[in-house]
């Protein structure tokens, strides 16, 4: 079996990792300000669009109902209006609850002290409410219930002195601003008969959503400013002379591929592999996890490659140019994930430790994209979304799963890739013959190929459009 050789620290921390490390950092950041922002984004809508007349979040009419003589709420406790450990000055949440009896008999709705409420029910047949959960976008609670058996109440709810808020009718609503204390909530007969049937709809309304919404968006705006411009010093890549300079090295431009063919120039991105004649038999094995930490590296590269892709985007819409910087960038992740996926399970075609930079490296699997120097304005606008839906119908068949099955209420997929199926077979030739089936290696590279040249398309690195085929 073939060893892994070390890998060399430099790789990740030379001259430009520093630079690396800080463009991550700022990727993650822009991540969090556009969570940010699109919290503060949701908050203020909800805010300003999902509230009724009286500035309350409503639910739609549900049914109480218990056999036995009271329905109650399970204890609430609120600090300063809030629940639990959530405190702010002042009375800002208020409770509503609104509807009317269903069994014709006038409805008694109180709110008091949880100790109060306890004795008073000592004893007496009732249901708690335990667990009330919203059911998605029907806007309907479902609950589940606790059931104390007993007896009657001593008396009608409406002769007890401890109710903080109460109601009583056929049709009722009841407003009550939270203050602090362990409170619950009774739904009764007026008369305490048995039989408690109700149908309420119940609100809430939350006097900081507004500062909520505000604080989310500035410190939204503010991480996402902060991490653009990690990302622009972290990713650029300073030009030092036509050699390049430190940090990622420039795609070279047209026509100066450095290692592509004269068959390979049919289409301006070149992927390179070379399978290695010494592709040990067990190792394949363990890979997975020996290649987690360029997993994890990778997580973080996509994460800042994708957020780029979108300034990107735009610079090409305004100016018809692709950022250099950004570009050369996007070309390092796709250069690094290139060999993680010929060293890893979609090809296993060498194994070579591959190495933790986003430049060039000597490598049995390379890749390269010459920097275009004018872009269409116009098919940016398209490339990712429309023009490329053939590829990805091929794609989903070559790399993607086989099936899928709706169990419950979603889809799942199930099967494998046709790259998969074969990378799988080549493996069990290599382990019962010590040979790696080149038939099926090209095959398997140029399925890659194919994914790879269409992921250079819908990063919008080039206008030219994928070849369907697959080069071997």
């Amino acid at each position: 079996m073939s060893s892994v050789p070390e890998v060399d620290p430099r790789a990740a921390t030379g001259p430009g990792g520093g630079k690396i490390v800080l463009g991550v950092i700022g990727a993650l950041l822009t991540l969090i300000g556009f969570s940010l922002l699109a919290g503060g984004g949701t908050v203020l809508w909800a805010n300003g669009s999902q509230r009724d007349d009286g500035g309350f979040f409503t639910s739609s009419p549900s049914a109480f109902a218990s056999p036995g003589f009271a329905v109650t709420s399970e204890r609430l406790r609120l600090v300063n209006g809030l629940p639990d450990r959530l405190s702010s000055p002042g009375d800002i949440v208020t409770f509503t609850a609104r509807g009317g009896s269903s069994n014709g008999k006038p409805l008694f709705i109180g709110v008091a002290p949880a100790a109060n409420v306890t004795a008073y029910l000592s004893g007496v047949a009732h249901d708690e409410v335990i667990h009330v959960h919203m059911d998605g976008w029907k806007g309907t609670l479902s609950k589940d219930y606790r059931t104390s058996p007993g007896g009657q109440p001593a008396g009608p709810p409406t002769a007890q002195p401890f109710w903080t808020a109460k109601t009583t009718g056929t049709n009722v609503s009841l407003t009550w601003p939270a203050s602090e204390g362990t409170w619950s909530i009774v739904v009764m007969n007026a008369d305490a008969s048995a039989g408690v049937a109700a149908d309420l709809s119940l609100g809430v309304k939350v006097n900081f959503l507004g500062w909520a919404a505000l604080g989310l968006l500035t410190a939204g705006s503010v991480l996402l400013l902060v991490g653009v411009a990690m990302m622009f010093f972290g990713f650029r890549s300073p030009h030092t002379g036509a050699g390049g300079g430190a940090g990622v090295p420039p795609s070279r431009p047209e026509g100066q591929l450095a290692f592509q063919t004269e068959d390979e120039k049919a289409y301006p991105v070149l992927i390179h592999g070379e399978l290695d004649p010494n592709v040990g038999r067990w190792l394949w094995l363990v890979k997975w996890l020996l290649a987690i930490p360029h997993y994890f590296v990778l997580a973080f590269l996509w994460l800042a490659a994708a957020l780029l892709t979108v300034v990107a985007f735009f610079a090409i819409l305004f100016t018809g140019r692709f950022p250099r910087g950004i570009f050369d960038f996007n070309v390092g992740v796709l250069r690094w994930s290139w060999r993680v996926a010929f060293y890893s399970f979609s090809v296993l075609g060498s194994d070579r430790y591959p190495p933790f930079t986003l430049a060039d490296a000597d490598y049995p699997a390379r890749l390269d994209v010459p920097y275009p120097e004018h872009l269409s304005r116009g098919l940016v606008l398209v490339k990712s979304w429309l023009l490329a839906i053939p590829h990805y119908m091929v794609l989903a068949v070559l790399i993607g799963n086989w099936g899928w099955t709706l169990g419950g209420d979603r889809w799942t997929s199930w099967g494998f890739s046709l790259n998969g199926v074969l990378v799988l077979i080549a493996v069990v030739i290599l382990l019962f013959t010590g040979r790696y089936p080149r038939d099926i290696f090209g095959i398997v590279l140029g399925i890659n190929r194919w994914a790879l040249r269409v992921a250079a398309y819908v990063m919008l690195m080039r206008d030219e459009y994928p070849p369907f085929r697959l080069d071997r």
